[in-house]
């Protein structure tokens, strides 16, 4: 499966995540009520941000996802845990709150989507438990809940994850 494609929608540009994109990315990061949920809330600070970008880009999987009409970096996402022909991940998403509602994120993961039901059979998201935006955005597109994971949060404390599925028409 190819994981960086270049993904164009109606509103939405997908391209490769680039080391130059940190600053960009964290200017879009740094607001602090994006990550209020979030098993790392205090992701809007540098010295947490960093090495969540540092993953992104060592993950091979991720995207700058800009608006197509400004040609601003508006978030990111990443595909991660490819199993062969069977499932992809798909998260690490954020997208900045102007963003929110209007149908982004779902353009957003149906780009992915789309893209990945030409290689696997099912695409699997892990949200925190705690996460009810993210969660109920997914059940928004159509994913089901299918399990949950035992996790840990960056800071070694527990953080119980909900399993969600949606399969290759």
């Amino acid at each position: 499966m190819e994981l960086q494609p270049v993904l164009e929608g109606a509103r939405l540009r997908l391209r490769p995540l680039k080391a130059e994109d940190f600053d960009e990315l964290y200017a879009a990061a740094s607001d602090p009520l994006i990550w209020e949920q979030h098993p790392a809330p205090n992701r809007h600070e540098r010295r947490v941000f960093e090495p969540f970008f540092n993953r992104a880009l060592k993950s091979r999987g991720a995207f700058a996802v800009l608006d197509k009409a400004t040609g601003e970096i508006i978030g990111t996402s990443r595909y991660y845990d490819l199993a062969g022909r069977d499932s992809v991940g798909i998260g690490f998403t954020f997208l900045t709150r102007a963003y929110w509602g209007g149908g982004f994120n779902r353009e957003l993961k149906f780009l992915m989507l789309d893209h990945a039901f030409i290689y696997v059979r099912r695409a699997l998201f892990h949200v925190g438990e705690q996460n009810l935006r993210s969660r109920r955005a997914l059940e928004k597109i159509g994913a089901e809940s299918v399990g949950r994971l035992d996790r840990q949060k960056p800071d070694g404390s527990p953080d119980p994850t909900v399993v969600y599925e949606i399969k290759r028409p």
